[in-house]
């Protein structure tokens, strides 16, 4: 039976070798941390760099995961592609190696209306047994996906089996809508890094989606929330918020720019390799701040309980 999505999934960077492989040895070290330090699952996501992976190495991500992860929570996997067939093909490819769920984005070249992207969801859904994760990545890339769209696939096949992550601007109002048009029935995570959780938190999210490079600091905060502890919820967020800030700048480019370089900084990668093109590349001022708020983030957690 597929483990239930909830709490803090991590969303795992992808380690690259020199020659320019996935680095096995890298993604498993960081899957043992993202355990260690409190996550209750983890897939793959836009920060996974899911879009610049081969079609081989996009069902060989989700394998070394389910490896990694041994059992210790959920693994899901980024399925989103230009064309139906595809989607789907990703889709099973990652239940046969033993992912729990799948996450979809809607195609991004294309600006399909609420019939056809109710299709396109309804064929993965149909497709595997598993839960199918609904990801609005508009805030980055794509477009925003309409509420009906949302509504329409949670009255045919239930919250079990439908989850959504909804990241279109403004964040906060979105996950609010969708709360309210489903009557409080939508299973809702939130992607924003930690920048938008205490709000989300407030507005019912079922959980969070954050890269693994502040994962212990996202971690004390939903503890935090769930423990009802607001002060310590605030002083863990203020410096995850302050270096997601600095990621937001640079859109995706940014928030994988800065997440591999504290990946190294963290020592659970060699390298801070990107797959190109991008557009962005961390500047020394930038490194040092995010170096100074990520001391300061270290430090608040040797004090915190959990």
């Amino acid at each position: 039976m597929p483990k239930r999505l909830e709490g803090v999934l991590a969303i795992a960077h992808t380690p690259f070798t020199d020659d320019d492989r996935i680095d096995a040895a890298a993604l498993t070290r960081a899957v043992d941390w993202s355990f260690a330090v409190g996550a209750d699952g983890l897939g793959t996501g836009m920060v996974s760099e899911t879009l610049k992976l081969t079609a081989d190495e996009r069902v060989e991500l989700p394998r070394l995961l389910v490896e990694a992860a041994a059992g210790r929570g959920p693994v899901f996997a980024a399925v989103g592609a230009e064309g139906t067939k595809l989607a789907v093909a990703f889709a099973v490819a990652a239940e046969r190696v033993g992912c729990d769920a799948v996450m979809a984005v809607p195609p991004l070249s294309a600006r399909p209306g609420v019939e056809q992207l109710t299709d396109y969801f309804r064929a993965v859904a149909d497709a595997i047994a598993g839960p199918v994760i609904v990801q609005d990545a508009s805030g980055y890339v794509g477009q925003a996906i309409p509420l009906g769209v949302y509504v329409k696939l949670l009255e045919r096949y239930g919250p079990d089996k439908i989850l959504f992550k909804p990241e279109a601007a403004p964040n906060g109002p979105t996950i609010s809508a969708l709360r309210d048009a489903t009557g409080g029935a939508a299973r809702i995570f939130e992607g924003s890094g930690g920048v938008y959780l205490i709000d989300s938190f407030r507005r019912g999210i079922a959980g969070t989606m954050p890269g693994m490079d502040l994962l212990d600091g996202v971690v004390a905060v939903w503890r935090a929330l769930r423990a009802g502890d607001e002060t310590a919820a605030y002083r863990a967020y203020f410096p995850v918020c302050a270096v997601v800030s600095l990621q937001l700048q640079a859109g995706l480019d940014g928030f994988l720019a800065v997440e591999k370089y504290l990946m190294v900084k963290r020592g659970l990668f060699p390298s801070a390799r990107r797959r190109g093109p991008y557009g962005w590349e961390l500047d020394a001022e930038t490194a040092a701040e995010v170096d100074r708020l990520f001391d300061r983030l270290q430090d608040l957690l040797h004090g915190v309980p959990w």
